[in-house]
């Protein structure tokens, strides 16, 4: 009977260690799926490699932590990260854009770094719309009227969301991966299977053992998520774990889960946002002068630049950027994508 059991353990060892593989070495070439992804003063705090500082602002339901650099009295940029990154994608962007003259504003997302709920009774709502009022709110708090919004993942939704819903608030946009304003609605759509396989991780947090598991495992899962959505950027171990402390937020989990549970109408958002998702769920194109972006190696799920073009009725340029550039292309391409933003701006 040891035996035996012994015999088991090995073929279940080897098993999922070829399926990690498969995952690794396939996903990059899967069929691209299109997305459906107060005020208060400012206090210094503790000071982080790559950033002068991290400040903090209490703005709407959040008391936000944020990097600030380049001059007070510059044209604002507000840089905006995704799932699962942080600030730290956008290191090496912030002083390229600072030295040219721009006050960059670069806020942790709600559950991400020092961002904090202000209330425990507030819901760890993760749903699209939340987040550009998050930002908003920012904007408000630092008494910010109009921003040039750069972003990506998580990050770009919202760029693209408070475009649309608050234009007078967007001077110009760059935008990774276009356009990925969704719906629940639209969400219910099946893709083809490689899509649907490219979204593994959105049905593993749909269950219970999901949420465990990334609760127990938040360190090496995003590390997998990084690898496999970047697989030519051979990021260090230290890139990583400066980042990976952000997840370490009390409400990471909480938020993280309940946006990919809410996208696929598993889970309610707040009633106070229905007559925002009911806007976006109508597809708004966006007006503001535009520049998408796209790696030519990004292995995350992301629509073609064909498919989303039509969306951006303003001035609009689209750039795909080559050399093995995956999903988090500020901090694989910082140039690049610090010269989108300053063209973006010259657009408006």
């Amino acid at each position: 009977m040891p035996d035996q059991v012994n015999a088991r353990r090995r073929r279940l060892l080897q098993t999922t260690v070829a399926g990690i593989s498969l995952m690794e070495l396939g996903l990059s070439g899967l069929v691209h799926a299109q997305s459906k992804e107060g005020t208060g003063g400012t206090k210094p705090a503790t000071p982080r490699a790559g950033f002068a500082a991290i400040r903090q602002v209490k703005a709407g339901t959040l008391d936000i932590g944020y990097a600030e650099a380049g001059p007070s009295n510059g044209p604002v940029v507000i840089l905006l990260h995704g799932w699962p990154y942080d600030i730290y994608s956008f290191a090496e962007v912030t002083p390229l854009l600072a030295a040219a003259g721009y006050r960059v504003i670069v806020p942790y997302l709600r559950g991400y770094g020092s961002t904090r709920f202000l209330s425990a009774d507030t819901p760890r709502n993760g749903q699209q719309a939340v987040v550009a009022v998050d930002i908003i709110a920012l904007m408000d708090a630092l008494k910010i009227d109009q921003a040039v919004l750069g972003a990506f993942d998580w990050g770009a939704r919202t760029a693209n969301i408070m475009a649309a819903l608050w234009p007078e608030r967007c001077k110009a946009m760059v935008s990774v991966s276009g356009y990925l304003i969704g719906s629940q609605q639209g969400n219910k759509a099946p893709l083809p299977p490689q899509a649907e396989l490219a979204w593994w991780y959105q049905f593993y947090f749909a269950t219970e053992r999901g949420r465990a598991g990334y609760e127990a495992n938040r360190h090496d899962f995003n590390k997998l998520i990084w690898r496999l959505a970047s697989p030519k950027w051979n990021f260090d171990d230290a890139t990583y774990d400066r980042s990976a402390e952000s997840f370490n937020n009390p409400d990471h989990v909480a938020v993280v889960i309940h946006n990919y549970r809410w996208r696929l109408g598993l889970v309610e958002g707040e009633a106070q946002y229905d007559a925002l998702e009911q806007r976006l769920a109508m597809a708004p194109t966006i007006s503001v002068p535009t520049i998408t972006m796209e790696g030519d190696a990004n292995g995350a799920p992301h629509p073609d630049p064909a498919m989303y073009a039509k969306k951006f009725t303003g001035k609009y340029l689209h750039r795909t950027i080559g050399g093995g550039i995956g999903h988090n292309l500020p901090q694989e391409a910082p140039k690049a994508f610090a010269d989108a933003v300053v063209d973006a701006a010259r657009l408006a």
